[in-house]
């Protein structure tokens, strides 16, 4: 493909992300009430299953969200019991934030209800496209990685 071909191809990615983005997070919205976790929480809880403690900044970071924003979902996340404050051994000031018992049932049942979804949406896919598709997004959030949120 020509410069100008794969600009266009990419420009196509780009106009539906923001859509799918936004209808995944107005599924999530729908579907979380049984837990009661807004599209921030679930995303702060899903980050902290997945890699374990981590603080804000690095949760802001690894998101490429602003460290207020994450701040403020894990202190709803807390109210709730959902996360709690440990000692970081690294950092005086930035506590390690690490999922409760509540909040680890509370993440996996959204989780399982989310791969439900996905199951059906991935009738007709094969490997091979899923493949690319990871490769292109993960290219673009590389090729976008210096951008501050901040």
């Amino acid at each position: 493909m020509s410069e100008t071909e794969v600009t266009d191809r990419l420009t196509e990615v780009f106009d539906l992300v923001g859509p799918l983005y936004r209808r995944a997070q107005r599924k999530v919205e729908q579907d979380a009430p049984i837990e009661g976790l807004s599209v921030g929480v679930r995303a702060v809880l899903n980050l902290l299953r997945e890699h374990g403690p981590m603080t804000v900044p690095q949760m802001g970071r690894a998101q490429a969200l602003s460290r207020q924003f994450v701040q403020r979902m894990i202190n709803d996340a807390a109210a709730r019991e959902l996360v709690e404050f440990a000692p970081n051994p690294a950092h005086k000031k930035s506590s390690l934030i690490r999922l409760t018992g509540r909040g680890l049932d509370a993440i996996n049942a959204v989780i399982d209800r989310e791969r439900a979804v996905l199951r059906q949406a991935g009738d007709g896919l094969t490997d091979a496209e899923v493949d690319a598709c990871v490769r292109v997004l993960s290219h673009l959030v590389r090729f976008l990685d210096h951008v501050d949120v901040d």
